[in-house]
């Protein structure tokens, strides 16, 4: 019984520090946010931080990783309604999947925490495994039923994934850092779905 209490309360350190980083790394940024602001947010100790994070790095991990997971869920859940509306369009579902991703990517949280500091915070190759362990999998699924539909000419499905979800990070960034970022989504997304169709029997 001790034991189950005392889990709940780490765990509700831990959401109460995830959730008061996450608020001052998307409005501020990464290196624009101390611990000691981060632990007076939260309303616990420094001691506290640092049993359940091992540094600030380990904390933002733990944020981007909450962020990635949220947006494959809208993504999931999105690219699902797309495919009830779209009926036999299974190009449709990936299309809606990239919609969806990049507009994600446009809000002022994602882009701050996920695709502009996350690289330089957890390192490249980090960030990548992070957005492709979030990403990749539904892209493949989509993939292997827009084949199995004969809707995208029949081509090994994994590395057709890496490339698309390649292609999509590079977007994301892109849209982050243009003058026009509207303008920018919408150019990428004109790309993306030309992209698709070159797949097309």
């Amino acid at each position: 019984m001790n034991r189950t209490k005392h889990d709940a309360r780490s765990e509700a350190t831990r959401r109460q520090l995830v959730t008061a980083a996450r608020a001052l790394f998307g409005a501020r940024g990464y290196a624009d946010v101390g611990t000691e602001e981060i632990v007076r947010a939260a309303g616990v100790t420094r001691g506290a931080l640092y049993h359940q994070f091992r540094d600030k790095a380990d904390l933002f991990a733990a944020v981007a990783e909450e962020i990635e997971a949220e947006v494959a869920e809208r993504i999931a859940t999105g690219a699902a309604n797309a495919a009830d509306d779209a009926g036999e369009d299974p190009l449709a579902v990936l299309r809606a999947g990239a919609h969806i991703f990049l507009e994600a990517c446009a809000e002022p949280e994602v882009e701050r925490i996920i695709l502009l500091d996350a690289p330089a915070v957890l390192g490249w190759e980090v960030w990548r495994d992070l957005a492709a362990r979030y990403g990749l999998g539904l892209v493949q699924f989509a993939l292997q039923s827009a084949m199995d539909a004969g809707a995208i000419i029949a081509q090994p499905v994994e590395p057709l994934a890496h490339v698309l979800v390649g292609a999509l990070d590079e977007c994301a960034l892109y849209v982050a850092r243009a003058d026009d970022p509207a303008a920018a989504r919408e150019q990428c997304a004109a790309i993306f779905d030309r992209m698709l169709q070159s797949f097309t029997p």
